[in-house]
């Protein structure tokens, strides 16, 4: 499947148009492939966007992208994958996520699907359906969540990228589990005016690709800044495998992509090393009290809750709910003890060019397995806790990271992060770059 960069370079040619392009994604985006994936198609809108004067020139060329429904899109609702929202009052401009995009020459297909209110790795929504992940056709799979349907537009190849959001893993979760790229930079790097919160503190605006290079783009887009690539080899990179926590449990295809993915590096000169990172065993104690996202949400929601409360996901109410018994010296002390765990992990980290981890644990599992319904909710949060356990240290670190596809063609997808802490997002891309190539994993023509 081409990415957005070899399809530019077909137009620049006359290999394709951008109104080809536009059609093409159009009739993906209504095929059974993405049934539940999006919430709202915009065809008229995309096709002036498409074949607007000068749009090929620009960036992102005239073609598609998909935006998750936590952002602002002028004339339309944000719900936020909920019901409750569902008839507020349209945005009165544009996200500055979704003006960026725009300015570079994107033709927005339309808003897609998430977890209600962006609060779950798993990607259920109770009000919208679940988007099926299209790696098995036999059995349908949970994409991933909380940007659910913005992979699986990307996944298909009805957008080249699905803006969404990144609060605990919520962009490469569902990057892994549907065997695309996501790249979650540091947040201060990218603008959230427009994007209804979860937290405050961890949230960051970033985007699905279908590969490094388009990561790269989309996210000079997004950030407005130029990415530095200067195309460092793997010989010359040192990288660590963090032990603890995160290779715990791995399922073994996901294991033995993990172990596969560490012998291909190394044998394209990466050195590795495993370390112990110990202060990963110290976000729980962190935590004990509740997290940033629950107090944060609950700041945000808590008069929609008591007028509309009954009309909010149960399991999503719940989690939002915890944050309401955190007091404020709680929430002071988890700020300081974060800070002082940055530091430490920071320190550990020196002298090394990213970590090596597995995306998540697990590869995904059948809808049916946490469908609604209160019967199945033990297995619903046991899955879900596993899917952000290790993406979501990097948000804790204010970090940046990168999910690669590093499965066997033909086995349900496994991802490969890539990791570090704050602004050292270019250097992560660069290397990104040299581990996409070895691994072999195209996603490109």
């Amino acid at each position: 499947m081409n990415d957005l960069s070899s399809t530019r370079d077909q137009l620049v040619r006359g290999g394709t148009s951008a109104a080809a392009e536009l059609d093409r994604a159009l009739a993906i985006a209504r095929s059974a492939a993405c049934n539940h994936a999006f919430v709202a198609l915009a065809p008229e809108r995309a096709r002036r966007e498409a074949t607007a004067p000068g749009a090929q020139a620009l960036p992102l060329a005239g073609l598609p992208v998909s935006v998750k429904d936590l952002f602002d899109v002028q004339g339309e609702v944000t719900a936020a994958g909920s019901a409750v929202l569902a008839h507020a009052a349209p945005a009165s401009a544009d996200s500055a996520a979704v003006a960026r995009l725009r300015a570079a020459g994107a033709s927005v297909l339309g808003r897609t699907n998430m977890t209600e209110f962006a609060f779950s790795g798993v990607g259920v929504n109770p009000h919208l359906g679940t988007p099926a992940n299209p790696a098995d056709a036999a059995t349908p799979r949970i994409p991933g969540g909380s940007s659910s349907g913005a992979a699986v537009s990307v996944a298909t190849g009805a957008a080249f990228i699905g803006l969404g959001s990144d609060t605990g893993g919520s962009i490469r979760i569902p990057a892994a589990l549907c065997g695309i790229v996501g790249f979650k930079n540091t947040a201060r790097l990218t603008p959230l005016q427009g994007a209804l919160p979860l937290s405050t503190t961890l949230d960051t605006v970033c985007a699905m690709t279908r590969s490094v290079r388009d990561a790269v783009l989309a996210h000079e887009v997004l950030a407005g800044r130029k990415v530095a690539l200067p195309g460092k080899p793997l010989s010359q990179a040192r990288l660590a495998v963090a032990r603890t926590q995160m290779l715990d449990g791995l399922d073994l295809p996901v294991a033995q992509a993990f172990e596969a993915a560490l012998r291909t590096l190394r044998n394209a000169g990466a050195r590795i090393e495993e370390i112990a990172l110990d202060p990963i065993r110290d976000l729980g104690s962190i935590q004990s009290t509740g997290g940033f996202s629950a107090a944060e949400s609950y700041a945000w929601h808590r008069e929609l809750l008591a007028a509309r409360g009954d009309g909010y996901d149960p399991r999503v109410r719940l989690r939002i709910e915890r944050g309401a018994g955190m007091k404020a010296w709680e929430y002071l002390d988890l700020v300081r003890a974060r800070a002082d765990w940055i530091a430490r992990v920071g320190e550990a980290l020196r002298g090394f060019d990213a970590v090596l981890s597995p995306t998540v644990p697990i590869v995904a599992p059948p809808i049916a397995d946490v469908a609604p319904g209160a019967e199945r909710d033990e297995a619903f949060f046991r899955i879900n806790a596993l899917l952000l356990r290790n993406t979501s240290v990097v948000n804790m670190l204010d970090g940046c990271a990168i999910s690669l596809p590093c499965h066997a063609a033909g086995s349900l997808p496994v991802g490969l992060m890539l990791w570090h802490g704050a602004l050292h997002d270019d250097a992560l891309l660069d290397l990104a770059s040299a581990a996409e190539a070895a691994l072999h994993a195209p996603r490109h023509a």
